[in-house]
Order: C-alpha cells, then structure tokens, then sequence
C-alpha cells in the first residue's frame, strides 16, 4: 500500500511486483503508452473515461483580468486550457467506504 503521493517509477515497481511474469520494460513501456495516450487524446480536445476510475477531460477557461496580489494593479490574464479529472463513482464509494472502515465512520475502528 502507498501512503502519499506516488511517482511513475514507484507505480512501474509494484506493477512488476505483482506481475513477476512481466519484464519490467515492458511494464514502464505499457505505463507511458497508457499515459501517452491520454495526454494525445485530452490535447485533441477528446475525453477519456475509465469505467469505475474517472474521466479526464479539458476545461477552458476565457481570458480575463486578474490582480496583482502584491499591488492590486489589474493584470490581463491569457484564455487556458486545463485538465480536469472528475472521479466515477466506484472510486468514490470505495475512498468513502475505506474511510469508514478506518474508523471516521463512528463504530469501532478496528485496531
């Protein structure tokens, strides 16, 4: 189990471990393909969805005036693009079931 944020070597590592079957090339290159692609799609404007996971997606945000924090003077703010990644609700039932089973629920806490 990771605790924390988790890089794409660490990611790459425990795909091995549990796939000793696999050569780890061909895990880190099954990773950034997958990773490669969903960049491909959300710069074509596509969206992509992972049943039960999530779906990533692009927002556009329209130019605008900001401010300066420091001096409060106006300041014109370019029009964006952003990812957006909204969770699919498998993923959320199960951060919100393992939150309960950690004891945030109220019941016993299990240790």
């Amino acid at each position: 189990m990771w605790h924390g944020s988790v890089i794409k070597s660490e990611l790459i590592a425990k795909l091995a471990e549990r796939n000793p079957h696999l050569y780890q090339r061909d895990i880190e290159r099954i990773v950034s393909t997958i990773f490669d692609e969903i960049s491909a799609a959300l710069a074509r404007g596509d969206r992509v969805e992972l049943r039960g996971f999530g779906a990533f997606s692009v927002k556009h945000r329209p130019a605008r005036v900001g401010r300066n924090p420091r001096t409060g003077e106006p300041v014109a703010v370019a029009s964006k693009s952003v990812p957006f990644f909204k969770t699919g609700k498998e993923l959320r039932d199960r951060l919100n079931r393992d939150d309960v089973s950690a004891g945030h629920g109220g019941g016993a806490s299990g240790d």
